[in-house]
């Protein structure tokens, strides 16, 4: 039951629409963008994925080193001891890393339908050990204190959440990890309830429970507690193997609307919705039981890694909800709900 009204341009952004901001690579996926209205445009954190032009015969991926420079590493890809059966990740003796680096990358728009990057508005990098893989899938959250900016930390230690305030996109305050490994997919309310910050995340647990969604609070943003698990993946389902928080949640009258992710055991990826209580957001009221929107266009079944619509972005004007997503994890899409036809779904 996709619900989504595509936009007709789609994709709005490819690869080959942007230069490579690190010396040597290449770009290989744009992804999952951070969306926020800004100086009246709408713009877009994308996630740009870079790596070294491949060679025939070898295997290249940058990482940062000690000293916080990019270092690119190379395999035979004939190598027994490599595994490369995952375009996503690199196996090499008992060691995972990632094929490409991400940072995050602003552009914006007049009409939220062609981009343009803004040199004025230097790129997010990863900085230091919890980041030597990169940043990723940075949530937007517009406060009445600023912009907080939510992303996943990669490093060979572990993933995690960190967190960057900032005013005016140029001027960033670092608050390092959040919350930490094994952890993503936050998203903070974009406003306080009962005094308190409130957030959604994912600690994952390979050994017992799984890839869940949880809610936790805050009394600063920085120092979270109270940690619930709200959601968890249904046997058998679309959200069967792994479900993720979108973007903020967004207000209604009938409770916090949350457009999440959710993948089965193929590693197809969909878009469903949670229903929350206004006043206690641990409180579930609804569930979609079938997707809102599905990897059915041609752009969303194939790519770097096909059968995936993936967003942590969108902005709300009224009854409708313009959503910037990642399709097949390479190109940059958009579509817009109704937010009364979604919460239609689910009663």
């Amino acid at each position: 039951m996709d619900i989504a009204k595509r936009f007709q341009q789609n994709p709005l952004l490819r690869p080959s629409d942007l230069k490579p901001g690190i010396d040597g690579m290449e770009i290989t996926c744009l992804l999952n963008p951070g969306v926020f209205r800004y100086n009246g445009k709408i713009w877009l954190l994308l996630r740009v994925a870079e790596r070294p032009t491949q060679k025939e015969g070898k295997i290249s991926f940058p990482v940062y080193n000690k000293e916080g420079k990019i270092e690119v590493l190379s395999f035979n890809e004939n190598d027994p001891k490599l595994d490369a059966s995952d375009p996503r990740v690199i196996g090499y003796e008992g060691q995972n890393y990632l094929t490409t680096m991400s940072y995050l990358r602003l552009v914006s728009s007049e009409d939220g339908i062609h981009f343009k990057e803004e040199v004025d508005y230097p790129p997010i990098f990863g900085e230091g050990e919890l980041e030597s893989f990169g940043i990723e899938d940075c949530r937007v959250a517009t406060t009445d204190d600023g912009f907080l900016l939510t992303f996943t930390e990669v490093s060979s230690v572990a993933v995690g959440v960190g967190l960057i305030h900032t005013y005016d996109w140029k001027n960033y305050t670092r608050h390092g990890m959040i919350f930490p490994p094994h952890n993503k997919d936050c998203a903070i309310f974009e406003e306080k309830i009962n005094g308190k910050y409130f957030s959604l995340h994912r600690p994952s647990s390979p050994e017992l429970g799984g890839n869940y969604i949880w809610i936790a609070q805050s009394p600063d943003s920085l120092h979270w507690g109270g940690h619930k698990c709200i959601a968890t993946t249904r046997s058998g389902m679309w959200d069967c193997a792994r479900v993720g928080a979108g973007a903020a949640p967004i207000k209604t009258d009938e409770g916090w609307l949350e457009i999440y992710h959710g993948a089965d055991y193929n590693h197809r990826y969909c878009l469903g919705a949670l229903l929350l209580d206004l006043n206690n957001p641990a409180k579930v009221l609804a569930r979609s039981e079938e997707p809102i929107m599905e990897p059915i266009a041609d752009y969303e079944k194939t790519g770097f890694f096909g059968n995936v619509v993936f967003t942590n972005g969108h902005l709300v004007d009224g009854d409708s909800v313009k959503m910037y997503y990642g399709a097949s994890d390479e190109v940059i899409c958009g579509a817009e709900f109704s937010i009364k036809e979604i919460l239609n779904t689910l009663k």
